[in-house]
């Protein structure tokens, strides 16, 4: 019974990561520390799509679903509780490319502001 709270809990936090490399680029322009995070997160992503990592949310929900006596995750997070969930399958390679041009805008946002903060820092200080 704990080990299967915990492999549900692992998978809220799963999600929760997934948001957080959509929106946290958009986080950083009001909170400027998170980018470092969120830098990390789509460096870990692309690392992800590029190559057959295995992701070690993925491994631990599996893990404590095994202790809990729960089939694992036969495809995966993203196999099993998005693709086709909330997107149909075969537009996941379309998702993929929506969700990296979105981390951009939110950087080149973030940029901007951060560039037009300066400049007016130093206008302040003329």
């Amino acid at each position: 019974m704990v080990a299967r709270a915990f492999a549900e809990l692992v998978m809220v936090v799963h999600f929760g990561v997934l948001v957080f490399l959509v929106v946290g680029g958009f986080l950083a322009w009001r909170w400027p520390r998170v980018l470092y995070f969120h830098l990390a997160m789509a460096a870990w992503a692309l690392l992800i799509v590029l190559f057959p990592l295995a992701c070690p949310l993925t491994w631990l929900e599996n893990e404590l679903r095994d202790a809990a006596g729960r089939p694992r995750l036969a495809d995966g997070f993203i196999d099993t509780y998005i693709d086709g969930v909330l997107y149909p399958e075969s537009a996941a390679r379309l998702v993929q490319v929506v969700v990296a041009l979105v981390v951009l805008v939110s950087w080149t946002g973030f940029y901007l502001r951060r560039r037009d903060q300066q400049a007016s820092a130093t206008e302040a200080c003329r």
